[in-house]
């Protein structure tokens, strides 16, 4: 397929009645921010341009989390892009690339405090001579790491554990903490914000992308429509590991041949009651909307590849 087809869908308008408060409550809280560190899965469709007037001239630093599951092809032009409208001439910047799920030789959170650090020194907004400790404000859509991270950080400098609820559905975090000290020297504060999407996303494509990365609950999209851009996605960068995983002969186009294979392999069958003229049968048949899960979170979970969604 050159094209997809969205059939008139639209999930650009999605904004959950917790995101519009966790909102108002960043804005308040990003007058005390030293720093703000933004987590980013999908570098481009994955930032929210809402937050670019927040920024200022506050260092900012943005955190390419889950490099684990991107396509390592893509990650120059990606992360370009992603920087693209970060920082200017009186506000530092940086970023980071990595994984705060998985080992890795230089953990993100070993970079961090350094450049926080680095980036609040050479600030121009750095008068601290009534205080030495640092104040973060850890910001981004649903579902990009951000408590992983602040969990990975406390682990790291102050050998402690969970500090925050992570999970895979996006608005776990439904509200803005209180501080949560992650380092002792420096002395640094990290807080935890919630999720916050564009109130009006620019088109469907990069509401569908959000839904994929799971920025977006899945009911609220459709598993059908995602799975079909999931599978449309995969064509179009050549990333073709679906086809061995559910036994298929060459790739497809059509999604409802490959989840026929994707619920026979996991077994994802049900049972329904059909009429008859002589009474009511039970007939097993496969479940598509089972397989579509499925399909969806060997996606998430990196079984059908590498793949960069921008």
């Amino acid at each position: 397929r050159e094209r997809f087809d969205f059939g008139g869908r639209d999930v650009a308008s999605w904004f959950p009645r917790h995101m519009a408060k966790g909102l108002r409550k960043m804005q308040a809280a990003l007058r005390r921010a030293d720093c703000l560190v933004e987590c980013c899965h999908i570098p481009v469709s994955g930032r929210n341009p809402a937050l670019k007037e927040a920024l200022g001239i506050r260092p900012h630093i943005l955190v390419l989390n889950k490099m684990d599951l991107a396509d390592p092809r893509r990650q120059p032009v990606s992360t370009r892009a992603g920087l693209g409208w970060v920082g200017g001439s009186s506000g530092g910047t940086g970023s980071v690339c990595g994984c705060c799920r998985v080992p890795a030789p230089v953990p993100v959170s070993l970079q961090i405090v350094p450049l926080v650090a680095q980036l609040v020194a050479e600030s121009p907004r750095y008068h601290r001579a009534e205080s030495s400790e640092f104040n973060i404000l850890v910001i981004g859509v649903p579902n990009m790491g951000k408590s992983s991270l602040i969990n990975s950080l406390r682990r790291l400098h102050l050998k402690k554990g969970k500090a925050t609820v992570v999970g895979a559905e996006p608005g776990i975090t439904k509200a803005v903490l209180t501080r949560i000290q992650v380092c002792e020297k420096p002395l640094m504060y990290l807080v935890d914000t919630p999720g916050v999407l564009p109130p009006k996303l620019g088109d469907v494509e990069t509401g569908m992308k959000l839904a994929l990365c799971g920025a977006i609950h899945d009911h609220m999209v459709g598993e059908d429509i995602m799975a079909d851009y999931l599978l449309y996605t995969l064509n179009k960068q050549q990333q073709f590991e679906y086809v061995q995983r559910y036994r298929l002969g060459e790739p497809c186009d059509h999604i409802e041949s490959v989840l026929k294979h994707v619920a026979l392999i996991q077994g994802r069958k049900q049972k329904v009651t059909v009429l008859t003229g002589t009474g009511n049968v039970n007939v097993t048949m496969l479940n598509y909307t089972a397989a579509a899960y499925e399909f969806l979170r060997d996606f998430r979970a990196g079984h059908l590849g590498r793949v960069t969604l921008d």
